[in-house]
């Protein structure tokens, strides 16, 4: 693979001072918002109000919505919205609709009693959630469309500053409002903060896409395969739909990434499994090594929060200066490595000091390898399907490192905590030869 031409540092810095990159930390604290809302805060409402644990727990099936979004992604990428893409074009006027869903979802919330009308409120959140989900859909989409790919590491970190603003203005914010006053001010607060994402909607610029004759041409081959005829009746427009929203989509990645397509998306898979897996058990870890709930929120509040923010910021700006595959292969053996200082740490027994290092150097190496693995699956995408290509990355993303974690309390039941963190080290073991095996072998470009 040819190396990219080195950038100063200075001139990797002025990423940062890119008006659309800026504009990213707002569209990150608008996507952060809604998260908790419909999920921790929420359920400390609940309780609040006197719900059994066992009705609290139902709500956790909210969650389902943001792990099938790929599902209406198609639609975002090829439905416009009457009046609305006329007037904002296609990213901005979802971002909008779903925004306001958001803020109005909020709001509603506050209008309904969770102990005599619990189903309704329930219903309220999966449509919170769902617009959220949409949210962050069409946010992705716009970030990838909007700027080139040396560019894609800066977006993805100022949209993690956001993001993790949001979560504590949504989580400590909201619980300290509802503590002070009650809970219905709070979350119409919450909903008022929403404002912070449309009046940016309205700020920024959409970008401009175009859709290259290579993918047209395979469009029109899809469909010739498929006997579709655009120009027919109903039926064989929505087919024509089907096969240029859904079908395309796959088969553009697989033609551009021809024999490496399969390794790429192994990568995808694999690439976050250390860090999920190792997370899974890190707050039973600092319990069970003694530590109070007091140290552990005020170490990983502190130094967490700002560590993960700082290595964000450092993997944009890696990628700025570096291009994506040698920073990408630094996240990936940092987040490996980071797992054996907590495998240290589990023999050693308590320490502030030593919890406070190891807490900082894994948010630091999280924060590094999240901006420049956003990074690397945006620049995988093709702009004429953004929307569905990088929401079935972020789905494959997640999907291997979820199954794996949940048998994380077996190995600990059984080994320990030192062999399940040499165990998740090991997990990174395939990201990191994967990475290896492209930057030698080379990939395919983005068309």
């Amino acid at each position: 693979m040819k190396t990219p031409a080195l950038r100063s540092w200075r001139d990797s810095l002025r990423v940062y001072t890119h008006p659309r990159v800026l504009s990213m930390f707002f569209l990150g604290f608008s996507a952060g918002l809604p998260f908790l809302l419909v999920f921790t805060t929420l359920t400390a409402w609940l309780r609040d109000a006197g719900l059994s644990l066992t009705v609290i727990g139902f709500f956790s099936w909210v969650g389902i919505t943001y792990s099938i979004k790929v599902f209406w992604a198609p639609i975002i990428d090829h439905l416009p919205l009457p009046g609305l893409t006329r007037l904002l074009g296609r990213r901005r006027a979802w971002m909008l609709l779903a925004q306001s869903g958001i803020a109005a979802g909020l709001y509603a919330m506050t209008l309904v009693d969770p102990v005599s009308q619990t189903a309704l409120l329930a219903l309220i959140a999966v449509g919170i959630a769902f617009c959220s989900a949409t949210q962050d859909i069409v946010i992705d989409a716009w970030r990838i469309e909007a700027v080139e790919d040396t560019l894609q590491g800066a977006m993805a970190a100022t949209y993690v500053g956001g993001y993790r603003t949001a979560l504590l203005v949504a989580g400590a914010g909201a619980l300290y409002l509802a503590d002070i006053i009650d809970w219905n001010t709070s979350y119409r607060v919450m909903a008022l903060m929403m404002l912070v994402g449309i009046v940016t909607t309205l700020i920024i610029r959409e970008p401009e896409v175009r859709i290259d004759e290579q993918t047209r041409n395979m469009e029109a081959e899809l469909e010739a395969e498929l006997g579709v005829n655009p120009g027919g009746g109903r039926r064989q427009r929505f087919k024509a739909w089907f096969s240029d929203a859904v079908v395309a989509p796959f088969v553009d990645f697989f033609r551009r990434y021809t024999s490496h397509a399969l390794v790429v998306l192994a990568l995808v898979g694999v690439y976050k499994l250390s860090d999920i897996t190792m997370g899974a058990m890190a707050m039973p870890f600092y319990l069970d090594l003694g530590f109070s709930k007091t140290e552990i929120a005020s170490i990983a509040k502190v130094f967490g929060f700002g560590m993960t923010l700082a290595g964000a910021a450092l993997g944009g700006l890696l990628v700025a200066r570096f291009g994506l595959m040698r920073p990408l292969l630094a996240g990936a053996i940092l987040v490996a490595a980071t797992n054996l200082l907590f495998a240290t740490l589990a023999l050693s027994g308590p320490s502030l000091t030593l919890l406070t290092v190891v807490i900082s150097a894994d948010n630091l190496s999280g924060g590094i390898a999240t901006a420049v693995f956003v990074a690397y699956l945006s620049s995988l995408t093709n702009t004429a399907y953004t929307a569905t290509q990088y929401a079935l990355f972020s789905s494959l993303m997640t999907l291997p490192a979820k199954i794996l974690s949940g048998m994380s309390g077996i190995i600990v039941d059984a080994q320990g905590y030192f062999i399940f963190f040499v165990y998740a080290a090991t997990l990174g073991l395939p990201a990191i030869g994967l990475v290896i095996w492209l930057i030698h072998h080379g990939q395919k470009p983005k068309t």
